[in-house]
């Protein structure tokens, strides 16, 4: 879900502007991307949903709305009836929906399929399920890393391992970036694709919906902080489930078609690392938190930009993991 608008809290002041950056960029990286991998990433641009099924969801909504509105977003209000006109299968007497155009989705594992085609085409070489141990540090500089296969040396070490980028040795312990796993426990319907329950994504009081053109019904997500904890739970299933269903009804005749956890990669601040990491020529790219698939283009133009320029772009400087360094003892 690329939802730079709706998912806005207040305190993102700062990294609603990476996200809209980011946002700006996603059509034209999706073109560029299908055409280099020759693979539909099922980029989508129906717009979003926010929906209050009752009087207190509605006022919860109200107070969203009138402080993403006052930063500039582009929403609409919609009464119950026109949100109803939208998706029809929105159950009977909802309170109200916020209706975002901009805020579009696009298919997470096709774009992951693409980025390595379309890496593969441009000479990378991708080792798959091949564990990195550790980076090499020698001479107060990164080198390479050592690997399940054996070492690689580098020019430039990228740490960008999600939520186990704590996991990989090989760095100080003050250099590590500050970064946890956050638990997501989700599962997925499977709609009829011809004629499917839910056209748009939606966001609800407790969860969000992402219809999948393959007809699958995306439903999550839980945020616990479990460690890296994989077990799916009754509980975490059927808040997610109720809470569908108190929005969609009709889900309830839906076959499960899949069930999985998923680990966020969650910083201090619950704001992306990106760039210097304190050590000579290891970048840092995680701590994205919910929004890694939404910051994508960005985070990769960032990097790359201060990789080949060794300047970090005036956008992302509130996001340079150097925000978490230590004072020595004594430091003025």
């Amino acid at each position: 879900m690329l939802a730079a608008a709706v998912e806005t809290e207040p305190g993102e002041e700062k990294l609603l502007q990476l996200t809209l950056e980011s946002q700006r960029l996603w059509p034209e990286f999706a073109r560029e991307l299908e055409a280099a991998a020759g693979l539909s990433v099922e980029y989508r641009d129906e717009g979003t949903m926010a929906v209050a099924l009752n009087r207190d969801d509605a006022a919860q909504l109200r107070h969203s709305f009138e402080f993403q509105k006052g930063l500039g977003l582009d929403l609409q209000w919609l009464t119950a009836a026109a949100a109803r006109e939208r998706e029809p299968h929105l159950k009977p007497g909802i309170a109200a929906a916020v209706w975002s155009p901009r805020d579009h989705q696009v298919e997470n594992r096709l774009l992951g399929r693409a980025l390595a085609i379309a890496a593969r085409r441009a000479g990378v070489e991708l080792v798959e399920h091949c564990a990195v141990h550790e980076i090499t540090i020698s001479g107060g500089r990164a080198s390479g890393v050592v690997t399940a296969q054996g070492s690689l040396k580098g020019d430039v070490v990228v740490l960008a391992a999600g939520a186990w980028s704590r996991e990989i040795g090989g760095i100080p312990k003050a250099n590590l970036p500050p970064v946890r796993p956050i638990k997501g426990q989700m599962l997925a319907l499977q709609m009829d694709p011809a004629a499917p329950l839910v056209r748009h994504v939606l966001w609800l009081p407790h969860g969000y919906l992402a219809p999948r053109l393959d007809g699958r019904l995306v439903i999550g997500a839980t945020v616990e902080e479990r460690g890296f904890d994989a077990r799916l739970t009754a509980g975490g299933l059927l808040a997610l489930i109720e809470g569908a269903w108190r929005a969609i009804p009709s889900i309830e005749e839906l076959p499960i078609a899949e069930t999985w956890v998923g680990f966020r990669p969650g910083s201090r601040d619950d704001a992306p690392m990106l760039g210097p990491s304190g050590i000579d020529r290891l970048v840092i790219a995680t701590g994205h938190h919910r929004n890694g698939i939404l910051l994508t283009p960005v985070s990769a133009a960032v990097v790359s930009a201060y990789i080949l320029g060794g300047r970090l772009p005036e956008i992302a400087r509130p996001f340079s993991p150097e925000r978490f360094a230590v004072e020595p003892a004594g430091a003025l």
